[in-house]
């Protein structure tokens, strides 16, 4: 296993940054389950600055995911212009640290720290549940109003699951992937086979941070977004792909450290309640409700198969793969119904 001096590249990171200001001391305040990691750096003047630490995927997709964040960050709207965290900038750009050595190519950005408000609980009241769906709806609308203004992006649905076709014919792919190619290969063909009937590859994108787990933002007293944390899966997309995570904050299970990526919290009563209240403020199509089955796909797809043992713990990236095909694309098939969700939005 490769051993990674992380204080060390991220003073280094520091000091090509700001030279003037010495690090007091660093503290890894990383959640522990992905190949990216996160540090607090106290200064000598006494100011706090954070560090996000990757070598997960390009250097260049790494740039070009903060250069989204903090131009949106910068030129989101009142109520929600404090709800991300704003990366430093030297000489008007965003700052971004590369470390190259023989066996390890990773990467840094710095961020002001962000306030956090309240956690929400690990089950929602229906209540809570109807005003976090009209609070998104107002989010993602604010934040699509900006698509124009925002960098460029190259990262798209179609682009990563060429990726992983690609990915499943390399060494590296037969081998992580033995047993399951076909498989994967049939998944990635339905996938691309429905994106085409619904035509939702030429759909406008909007920045969307797909994983909303209650422990990634925080809300006021009553339930407002207060901030937003944690952009390892931020992409310009569809924003119904934000939408599996919001129906496992609504659902009856709640949030549970021990998890598995079951489609249920789609089907529940529950996370209509979210999707009224959402569809009351930003009316979602019919389209977009029959894209919730890809997008979920996409997510296994994209996330649990193809870049699971980076973003979990390899005994748990196994599980979870282990379930994807014995559990989360067969009852993809046959417990996915749209006719609820039409009906409660009276599409």
């Amino acid at each position: 296993m490769m051993h990674i001096d992380f204080n060390s590249i991220v003073e280094a990171a520091w000091y090509d940054y700001d030279p003037s200001r010495a690090v007091r001391s660093i503290s890894d305040i990383s959640a522990m389950v992905s190949t990216n990691h996160v540090f607090r750096l106290r200064l000598e003047d006494e100011t706090t600055v954070i560090a996000k630490f990757s070598y997960f995927g390009t250097y260049e997709d790494f740039v070009e995911d903060h250069s989204l964040i903090n131009a949106l960050a910068n030129n989101l709207p009142e109520p929600y212009d404090n709800v991300l965290s704003r990366s430093l900038l030297r000489k008007n750009g965003l700052f971004t640290y590369r470390h190259r050595d023989g066996l390890l190519d990773s990467w840094v950005v710095f961020y002001n720290p962000i306030r956090v408000a309240h956690k929400l609980p690990r089950i929602l009241s229906e209540a809570q549940i109807a005003t976090l769906g009209s609070e998104l709806a107002h989010f993602h609308r604010a934040c699509h109003r900006l698509r124009n203004i925002l960098p460029d992006w190259s990262k798209t649905l179609k682009g990563d699951m060429l990726s992983l076709l690609w990915h499943l014919d390399t060494e590296e792919g037969q081998f992580r992937h033995r047993g399951t190619v076909d498989q994967i290969r049939r998944q990635v063909d339905l996938f691309d086979e429905n994106m085409e009937k619904l035509g939702a590859y030429a759909w406008d994108s909007t920045p969307v941070f797909v994983d909303w787990n209650i422990g990634n933002f925080s809300v006021t007293d009553d339930t407002k977004l207060f901030s937003r944390w944690d952009y390892d899966w931020f992409r310009m997309s569809s924003r119904v792909l934000d939408f599996y995570f919001l129906s496992r904050v609504c659902s009856t299970v709640g949030d549970r450290t021990i998890f598995s990526y079951l489609i249920d919290p789609v089907m529940e009563p529950r996370f209509l309640i979210f999707l009224k209240a959402y569809h009351a403020i930003y009316p979602i199509t019919r389209d977009e409700v029959l894209f919730m089955r890809e997008a979920y796909r996409f997510f296994i797809l994209n996330y649990v198969v193809k870049y699971g043992h980076y973003f979990f713990h390899e005994l748990y990236a196994t599980k979870l793969q282990r379930e994807a095909f014995d559990v989360y694309f067969p009852n993809l098939e046959k417990h996915f119904n749209p006719d609820p969700v039409f009906k409660a939005l009276d599409l």
